[in-house]
């Protein structure tokens, strides 16, 4: 019960931050220009800081060697969703033109904007390393897999870019990820002063993420909320089908506790807020992913006291 309660005041810290950016975008302080702005200063100079700052200050070069051969498993979990979201959609009977958007939202998380501030919501600082070892994962497949299936269902034929797929994968928070690496590796310690703006500009991490979910969620529009067969099966994607592969996966493997319990939350976090915006991009079904990323998220906040009460009893 303990456990629950923590993980539920954890995603009430959450709530309120969201709620806020909703009732701010309903009284006209932000609109859709606002939540780009709040998106770009959060994934490219929030998070990138925020990587620096917490993986030089935290983490030991022998524990950073230790995390990237773990990375198979969430590539192999999303690999098995992956086929799983196949049966799923025939079963479903999704109509073509939207085949490809449930597909991928069916195995891709939302491993930054929701996943970022839970875990550090629940687990504190020390869950950085293994939040960015599944964002490796996440962003790759998202990027390559998922991008291509969400093209499938415009109306030009998919096509994958190189220069652009390797551009999304190398993002700035990647990239941050690598320089903090690469700095405990060289056992380089940055000015004091230095590391003061990076905490300062890395506090902006969380609330901005929330915020731009808040935005997010006021323009889908909570009465555009439904639960129709697709949603469910993104739902069964999302919170059932990934957290019990990923627990099969984890759970009697020797890497550290921790590491298991973040994967598996990841796992289930809701659909990635980039889906309604490649779909826009290939002339895909937008609105549809605009809802469902609102729906699994809040959706989410239900789901996440559960998982963590499951991920204690490893």
């Amino acid at each position: 019960m303990t456990v629950f309660l923590s993980s539920l005041f954890g995603v009430c810290e959450i709530l309120i931050l969201i709620a806020l950016g909703y009732f701010l975008t309903a009284r006209g302080w932000f609109d859709d220009r606002s939540s780009r702005i709040i998106a770009k200063v959060v994934t490219q100079v929030s998070l990138p800081a925020y990587m620096i700052v917490t993986i030089d200050e935290k983490f030991s070069a022998g524990q950073l060697m230790r995390l990237l051969p773990d990375l198979r498993f969430p590539v192999l979990s999303m690999a098995i969703l992956f086929g799983l979201s196949f049966g799923v959609c025939r079963a479903l009977a999704v109509p073509v033109g939207r085949r490809g958007l449930f597909k991928s939202m069916f195995f891709n998380s939302n491993t930054v904007f929701i996943g970022l501030p839970v875990n550090l919501a629940l687990f504190g600082a020390k869950s950085l390393p293994y939040v960015l070892v599944y964002y490796m994962a996440n962003t790759t497949i998202f990027w390559t897999v998922g991008v291509y299936l969400i093209q499938a269902d415009g109306p030009h034929n998919a096509s994958l870019s190189l220069k652009t797929v390797l551009g999304k994968i190398f993002s700035p928070p990647l990239l941050g990820f690598i320089v903090g690496v690469l700095l405990v590796l060289a056992r380089v310690r940055l000015p004091q002063f230095l590391m003061s703006d990076l905490n300062y500009i890395g506090g902006l991490t969380i609330p901005g993420s929330m915020f731009f979910i808040g935005i997010a969620m006021h323009q889908a529009g909570l009465a555009n909320i439904r639960f129709d067969k697709e949603m469910l099966g993104i739902f069964s994607g999302r919170f059932l089908f990934a957290p019990l592969v990923m627990f099969l996966l984890v759970a009697w493997t020797p890497m550290p506790l921790l590491m298991k319990q973040v994967f598996i939350l990841q796992s289930a976090m809701p659909v990635m807020t980039n889906a309604p915006v490649v779909a826009k991009l290939y002339g895909a079904d937008a609105n549809t992913a605009a809802i469902t990323v609102t729906t699994t998220t809040l959706a989410a906040m239900a789901v996440i006291p559960v998982v963590m009460v499951l991920v204690q009893q490893l």
